[in-house]
């Protein structure tokens, strides 16, 4: 059988390495963080496992016939919708969220794998028959696929995860080609929703952008007072949704606000983590040698707070590795999806590249105090198997997808 393309026209070397490395780099700060842990000195071996497996599985995604995502679109979503509910009625409380279900000796969130089925399903939907984006109906759907499992996460609740969704599902909705001014009409409440946690004068500053916008976009009075007013309710659902919140819930984003207003409650791992980056100079303090990281300041430092410790043991140089190992696996992700002809790939893709790049940011933003802590991993690198596994069938999925595109003309 003739080959009509070179492998590296359909393996990207380059985007694999990057994501390897990440891994590895990830694995020296779970083994240093947990090895002279009482109760975490099994994490390593256990990453070590999900790393494995998590490696065959992206072989066996990525050698997969190309039509079989489009095929698994739809149930992949609908059982991702019927794991959160469960997980409601029967699900274990963890860090006050129900959010994971045991299977014997092993555990997993319902949420991880949600961000496949929803990233699938959003995609399906918007490329089936290729949909009118643009139109209100279509639009309102495609929303909704995607809100639909973020209130259901919500509900856990786990606040953090169902941002990452509601992220998801704006960035997929605006590569389909969404219009600008129904963009606008997605993201406004969101704007002003966050601007109401910033305060009264960031709330009517931009209450009044929203209405200079409308006032640009030149639409009539009744739809111009119907977009002003779903960003006014979204603020007000949100004031309410916030005292449903539990209370270390509301104090990690009051916190966010004001770190230094509880330096020994709930601002206490965002300052550590600040000092433990600062305190690793431009080579490091050496691999175990970190003393934020080995003198356990931080609880838990091998999850959310993984970058934290490369920043002290390897030093600004390990931290700029890191960066620029992400950097090119965005800058990959970014070229597949701009060069696939077939629409449901090209959503998919950018839905695998908006969750990487989202939790990067939250999660690097958490270690260097500038965005709320709320539970964000660092995708490959961060301590979790179900997060890990994820990641590594997006990953596969986005690659098949790359190798596939000259089925496409």
């Amino acid at each position: 059988m003739k080959i009509d393309y070179k492998l590296n026209d359909r393996f990207d070397i380059v985007f694999f390495t990057s994501v390897l490395l990440l891994i590895l780099f990830g694995l020296a700060a779970i083994y240093s963080s947990t090895a002279n842990h009482p109760t975490a000195s099994q994490n390593f071996n256990k990453q070590l496992f999900f790393a494995v497996i998590s490696l065959l599985t992206f072989f066996i995604i990525y050698n997969l016939p190309e039509q079989a995502f489009k095929n698994m679109a739809v149930p992949a979503y609908a059982f991702s919708l019927f794991l959160l509910i469960v997980v409601l009625a029967a699900g274990k409380t963890v860090y006050g969220a129900k959010s994971w279900l045991d299977f014997g000796p092993i555990g997993f969130q319902p949420s991880e794998f949600a961000k496949i089925g929803t990233i699938l399903g959003i995609s399906y939907w918007i490329s089936y028959k290729e949909r009118d984006i643009n139109n209100i109906k279509d639009i309102a759907i495609a929303v909704g696929v995607g809100f639909l499992p973020a209130l259901l996460i919500l509900l856990e609740p786990d606040t953090g995860t169902a941002i990452i969704f509601t992220i998801l599902t704006v960035s997929i909705v605006f590569w389909s080609g969404i219009s600008l001014f129904a963009l606008f009409v997605v993201l406004s409440p969101l704007i002003v929703t966050f601007a109401s946690l910033l305060g009264t004068i960031y709330f009517i500053a931009s209450l009044v952008a929203v209405i200079i916008a409308l006032f640009i976009f030149k639409r009539d009075l009744f739809n111009s007072i119907a977009i002003f007013m779903l960003n006014l309710g979204a603020s007000f659902f949100f004031e309410y949704g916030f005292r449903l919140l539990k209370p270390h819930q509301q104090k990690r984003i009051e916190t966010f606000i004001n770190p230094y207003a509880d330096p020994l409650g709930a601002g206490y791992n965002a300052l550590q983590a600040k000092l433990a980056i600062g305190s690793g100079g431009i080579f490091g303090k050496g691999f175990m040698q970190g003393n934020q990281t080995q003198l356990r300041f931080i609880p838990e430092q091998w999850t959310d707070f993984i970058y934290c410790v490369i920043g002290e043991e390897f030093g600004f140089i390990g931290s700029i590795i890191v960066l620029m190992l992400f950097l090119m696996v965005f800058l990959r992700l970014l070229y597949f999806a701009s060069i696939s002809k077939d629409k449901f790939g090209s959503l998919v893709i950018i839905g695998a590249l908006t969750l990487y790049f989202s939790h990067f940011a939250i999660n690097i933003g958490m270690n260097l105090g500038i965005t709320p802590v709320i539970g964000i991993p660092l995708p490959f690198l961060s301590y979790g198997g179900s997060s890990l596994l994820v990641n590594m069938i997006l990953a596969g999925i986005v690659m098949n997808i790359y190798k596939n595109r000259k089925l496409h003309t």
